[in-house]
């Protein structure tokens, strides 16, 4: 190993560690105290009950874990949104689990919480994965609802989607384990099932304070809307449990009955570790983002025992596709290249120099054929994203970049067979689109700790906005000078550069996670798996292009 792979290791190595670290807080809710609170009434914790509902030693991968992250300071935070979503394993049966934190504000809705329980619902929906809801939630949080309460995208789309996954005939369980309030209120009884834990779970459409206030009426919680009611008197319910345990193992006994799903279809064969070592990943992929590697190397350490069966290898060269397979399933590979290539020499073409990272418009033509080819032969398709955006200049302009990048997006747009992206570090412009980003519908998109996310790198972008800065300020009389210039310029860049960061990312939910990159297989592998239960519904076709 050369000195330039330990340093690499070494930085992301430190990347992984800063990662974990930050998990672990996450994982923490809204504290220690708040889950000693919590277990002096009786309850387990949202992550404790996942925990106990999912079959142990089967993988798990969580959605959403950074959501919120550094978003709601003034208000006190809110560790993942106030909710934990998980996709696992329930006797066998593979399910998305959405778990209210009561130890952050009392399980409140935040405008995050909402797009979070969205996205999970997404993710039912497009894969046809049972969902179990996990309730323990005080409602909106008030002093933001104007931004949680009135929008399609709110809220109330929640039991919008209650209503439609049900006529899709997706299982929807959901168990009352604590509070379960006001509009809230709705969720669990859209459901298919619904459980209610004894003297911790209720639900009514208002406390009993407010319905002191509002009709004068003198009733506590517990009579008004506790288990015994609704499961003796109104019917809401449709089990009563003495604790959070015995709700559990009565939702283990539902899912166990469950008849088997039709399946899409995919290829799978056995599984197969790659030949190489995966833990080199970290030695390969450089500190900089702005340094060259070869994206081969790192899909030989991802892929089973090492092999890539390159689709069109001497052609558009700065985008790298072809056929593999990811824990036994069958994937087509859209990679960006990283390395400076020289392109093939003919009578009508001189040889040039391409940079990497960037695409041009052979590779963009390669990538577009290839994703028809996928789509021809039902194989799902992994984004593996390091791209600086598309060339630009004359040359680009006059020999068409424009169609050919727009005739990739419209490839990756109308892909009917299931797409999953890997931010592994450059995701900017619009190569973010061409690559599958958030706006694409993959299945699963993930980011490594090494990922950028925006619209141009932020020396870039800081350049830019210095030079409108600095206008700004000479038309106001002032003097720039040196030291002025470069206070501005550091200050712009590193609020930049805090934006393009994976995790402001993963806290707006413009991706699901950040990552280690040795998760990356056990993510694409489960992404399959969910997508296998909804098999393709429609033919794929491009629409109008120019060709």
């Amino acid at each position: 190993m050369d000195i330039d792979f330990n340093k690499n290791e070494d930085h992301n190595k430190l990347l992984v560690s800063e990662l974990k670290n930050r998990l672990a807080k996450v994982k923490l809710g809204g504290g220690q105290k708040r889950i000693e609170k919590q277990h002096a009434q009786g309850k387990l914790t949202a992550r404790e009950r996942i925990n106990y509902l999912l079959d142990e030693k089967k993988p798990t991968i969580e959605i959403g874990a950074f959501a919120g992250d550094e978003m709601y300071e003034e208000h006190g935070g809110a560790p993942g949104g106030g909710v934990v979503v998980k996709i696992g394993y329930v006797k066998g049966k593979q399910c998305i689990v959405v778990a209210n934190d009561a130890t952050v504000k009392a399980g409140a809705w935040f405008p995050i919480t909402a797009k979070k329980n969205l996205r999970a619902q997404e993710i039912s929906i497009e894969n046809k994965l049972p969902i179990i809801y996990l309730v323990d939630s005080a409602g909106v949080y008030l002093p933001m609802q104007d931004e949680i309460f009135p929008d399609k995208e709110h809220f109330g789309r929640i039991f919008r989607n209650n209503a439609v996954m049900s006529s899709m005939g997706i299982t929807q369980i959901a168990a009352v384990m604590g509070s379960c309030v006001a509009g809230g209120a709705y969720l669990p009884i859209m459901s298919d099932e619904a459980l209610i834990v004894d003297k911790t779970g209720s639900i009514f459409l208002a406390g009993s304070y407010l319905v002191k206030a509002a009709i004068g009426e003198t009733i506590d919680n517990e009579t008004l809307g506790g288990a015994t009611t609704h499961c003796e008197v109104s019917g809401v319910t449709d089990y009563k449990a003495k604790d959070d345990k015995a709700a559990l193992d009565k939702i283990k006994n539902i899912i166990s009955k469950i008849g088997d799903y039709d399946k899409a279809g995919f290829n799978r064969e056995k599984a197969a570790k790659p030949k190489e070592k995966q833990e080199e990943i970290y030695g390969i992929l450089p500190k900089s983002r702005a340094e060259q590697y070869d994206m081969r190397e790192i899909i030989k350490r991802l892929v089973d025992n090492s092999e890539f069966d390159e689709y069109k290898e001497g052609y558009g060269q700065t985008i790298l596709t072809g056929y593999a397979r990811i824990d036994g399933w069958a994937v087509g590979i859209v990679a960006n290249q990283r390395t400076l290539v020289k392109t093939t020499k003919s009578k009508t073409k001189p040889s040039e120099m391409q940079f990497g990272g960037v695409i041009y418009s052979d590779s963009a033509d390669k990538a577009t054929r290839f994703i028809a080819n996928c789509n021809q032969k039902k194989i799902p398709l992994v984004f593996l994203q390091d791209v600086t955006g598309f060339m630009v200049g004359s040359k680009s302009e006059h020999g068409g970049i424009i169609k050919d990048g727009a005739k990739m997006v419209n490839a990756v747009s109308n892909s009917v067979v299931p797409k999953f992206t890997i931010v592994i570090g450059n995701s900017y412009g619009a190569g973010n689109y061409a690559m599958c980003g958030k706006a694409y519908d993959p299945r699963l998109i993930a980011a490594w700790p090494s990922a950028e996310l925006a619209v141009m790198s932020g020396n870039s972008a800081a350049k830019v906005l210095l030079q409108i800065e600095t206008a700004s300020l000479k038309k106001k009389g002032e003097t720039i000078t040196p030291e002025v210039e470069k206070e501005l310029y550091d200050k712009i860049k590193a609020r930049y550069d805090k934006q393009i960061s994976p995790y402001y990312a993963a806290a707006r939910i413009w991706t699901d996670a950040v990552i280690d990159p040795l998760d990356t297989r056990k993510w694409i592998s489960m992404g399959i798996e969910a997508a296998n239960h909804a098999p393709i519904q429609k033919p794929f076709n491009l629409g109008v292009i120019q060709v």
